[in-house]
């Protein structure tokens, strides 16, 4: 990657990464379904006017946008709600990549690599570590439904993969119509209509702040780069920089939070991190001697 495209790609990194401090402040005075809903209002309006469907079909489309919208977000806004702290979710949504491996194996019958297969397992001991480490100071609902979002998200990159959307952006905007609803609807039932009436006559500017942050900066800017990335280089090239994005999540919550995670955590998460690096980091391969190696932009 040129040097303009491997600092884009730090850019959505460092968004992406601080999107969990920046959640977990907006969800202060506003329920988590109801502030799911907000932002995914603000990221399909007034984009879904200006981009077309992608041409995945409906069924597709409402399948990719419940378990990667919907299901993730929502279950991850629920355990931050719960008391999961920010830096940890961050390091924990980062399972996907083992489950997305599994998943891929089951449905669309891919096999793992005999390298992606020591990285799951060195993964696997690497959340053991951090699960017991978590379960010693804190309560394991929310760190069961940070799996659960991770898994949600897991089966929504499956599915989107085999959809194969023209246009990464659009499936986000218009699979993102899937959520709105449903989460309004949620919080009405689970928080009651008062409380949600409070909530959106007495919107502060943390949360206000917070749903443009997340909507604008972390879906549709952050989204935007990053697809046009994938489109631009090999996926082995792009996907590799996510792993910094628990660094930075942690990180920022030390700094806003004075989030300081514990040593079989730290231990835990740097053990994981190095299997999901192991699952995902392809060795380059050299070009046969006498060819040229194809450009960039013809590796997709």
């Amino acid at each position: 990657m040129s040097l303009r495209h491997s600092l884009l790609a730090i850019l959505v990194v460092v968004i992406w990464g601080a999107n969990f401090v920046v959640i977990d402040a907006g969800q202060a005075d506003v329920p988590p379904l109801l502030f799911l809903a907000m932002r995914f209002l603000v990221v399909c309006v007034p984009a879904v006017f200006f981009l077309k469907p992608p041409n995945i079909g409906w069924r597709q489309l409402l399948l990719v946008g419940g378990f990667l919208s919907l299901g993730q977000f929502a279950l991850l806004y629920l355990a931050l709600a719960l008391g999961m702290p920010p830096g940890l979710a961050s390091l924990l949504l980062q399972t996907q990549v083992i489950f997305s491996l599994v998943v891929a194996a089951l449905v669309l019958r891919e096999r793992p690599t005999p390298r992606q297969l020591i990285g799951v397992f060195v993964g696997m001991v690497g959340l053991a570590f951090v699960i017991v480490g978590h379960a010693q100071a804190a309560p394991w609902l929310p760190l069961v439904v940070t799996l659960g979002a991770a898994l949600s998200w897991s089966i929504g990159n499956v599915l989107a993969r085999r959809a194969q959307a023209s246009s990464g952006l659009s499936l986000v905007v218009w699979s993102g119509l899937v959520v709105p609803l449903p989460a309004f609807a949620l919080s009405l039932i689970v928080d009651s209509p008062p409380v949600v009436w409070q909530a959106l006559t007495g919107l502060s500017w943390v949360a206000i702040a917070s749903t443009v942050y997340t909507a604008v900066f972390a879906s549709l800017i952050g989204y935007g780069i990053w697809n046009s990335l994938l489109a631009r280089y090999p996926t082995s090239a792009v996907v590799p920089f996510t792993l910094l994005v628990p660094v930075v999540g942690i990180l920022t919550a030390w700094l806003v939070q004075a989030e300081v995670p514990s040593v079989t955590e730290f231990v835990g998460g740097a053990i994981m991190l190095t299997g999901l690096a192991a699952a995902v980091l392809q060795p380059r391969r050299r070009a046969p001697s006498g060819l040229t190696q194809p450009s960039q932009e013809n590796l997709t």
